[in-house]
C-alpha cells in the first residue's frame, strides 16, 4: 500500500468516525428540522451547506498554515480555540432557542378568568396576531439557519490539519487535494445520512400531544449536546 492509498483510506476513515461520534455533526438539524416543520430537502441542503461551512473553514486554515510554514502545534492550538468557541455559541444559541421557545407557550397559554361568576377560558391568539406571526416566521427559520451556519463554520474538524493535511502536503500535491476531498466528502456524506436517519426516525414516534413543545424540546437538546461536548471533550 502506497503513501497516498494509506492517506485515503485514513481519510475516510477519520471522516466517518468523527462524524459519528460528534453528536453536534447532526443531533441540532434533526430537531431543529421537526421543530420548524422542514422538509426533507431542505433538511439535507442545509446540512449540505453547513457540512461545507464546517470542513472548509478548516481547509482554508490549513492552506494559510502551510503557506506560512506554520508549525501544527500552533494550528492545533487555533482549532482547540474555534472548538472552544463553537461549544460555547452552541450552548447559547440552544439557551437561546429554548428561552424563546418557552416566551411562546406562555404568550399562547389558554388564561381562565372569572366574569359575572363564570369562569371564561381563552387564548391570546388575536387574527392580527395571528398575521404577525405568519410573516415573521420565514425571517425566523432563516435566522435559525444562519445560526446553524455559523456554528458549523466555527466549529473545527480537528483531525483534518494534524493528520491528514500535513502528511498529504509533504507527499505530493495530488495526495494534498485528494485527501482533503475524501475527508470533505466522507464528513458531510455522513453528516447527511445520520440526519436523515434521525428526521426520519422522529417521524416514527408517536409525539402526539408534544407538538406545541416541539421548538422547546429542540433547543434543550441542542444546549445539551453543547455541554455533553465540554463534559466529554467530543
Amino acid at each position: 500500500m502506497n503513501t497516498t492509498t494509506l492517506l485515503l483510506s485514513t481519510a475516510i476513515f477519520i471522516g466517518l468516525t468523527h462524524t459519528l461520534i460528534g453528536i453536534d455533526h447532526y443531533v441540532p438539524f434533526v430537531v431543529l428540522s421537526k421543530a420548524n416543520a422542514w422538509s426533507m430537502k431542505k433538511t439535507m441542503i442545509i446540512v449540505l451547506l453547513c457540512g461545507i461551512g464546517h470542513v472548509f473553514s478548516s481547509v482554508i486554515l490549513g492552506f494559510i498554515g502551510i503557506l506560512l510554514s506554520q508549525s501544527v502545534s500552533v494550528l492545533v492550538n487555533i482549532e482547540s480555540i474555534r472548538g472552544s468557541l463553537a461549544t460555547s455559541f452552541m450552548i447559547a444559541f440552544g439557551l437561546i432557542y429554548t428561552a424563546w421557545a418557552l416566551n411562546q407557550l406562555y404568550r399562547n397559554k389558554p388564561h381562565t378568568h372569572l366574569i359575572d361568576g363564570v369562569k371564561v377560558t381563552h387564548d391570546h391568539h388575536h387574527p392580527e396576531e395571528a398575521e404577525t406571526h405568519h410573516q415573521a416566521k420565514p425571517k425566523r427559520s432563516l435566522n435559525t439557519i444562519w445560526g446553524l451556519f455559523i456554528l458549523f463554520v466555527l466549529g473545527p474538524c480537528e483531525p483534518l490539519i494534524p493528520l491528514l493535511m500535513f502528511p498529504a502536503a509533504t507527499a505530493n500535491i495530488v495526495a494534498f487535494f485528494a485527501v482533503t476531498l475524501a475527508f470533505a466528502l466522507t464528513t458531510i456524506a455522513t453528516m447527511m445520512g445520520l440526519t436523515y436517519i434521525g428526521v426520519k426516525g422522529l417521524k416514527t414516534l408517536n409525539v402526539q400531544g408534544l407538538e406545541k413543545y416541539t421548538h422547546a424540546l429542540a433547543g434543550t437538546a441542542i444546549t445539551l449536546c453543547g455541554v455533553m461536548i465540554l463534559a466529554l471533550g467530543i
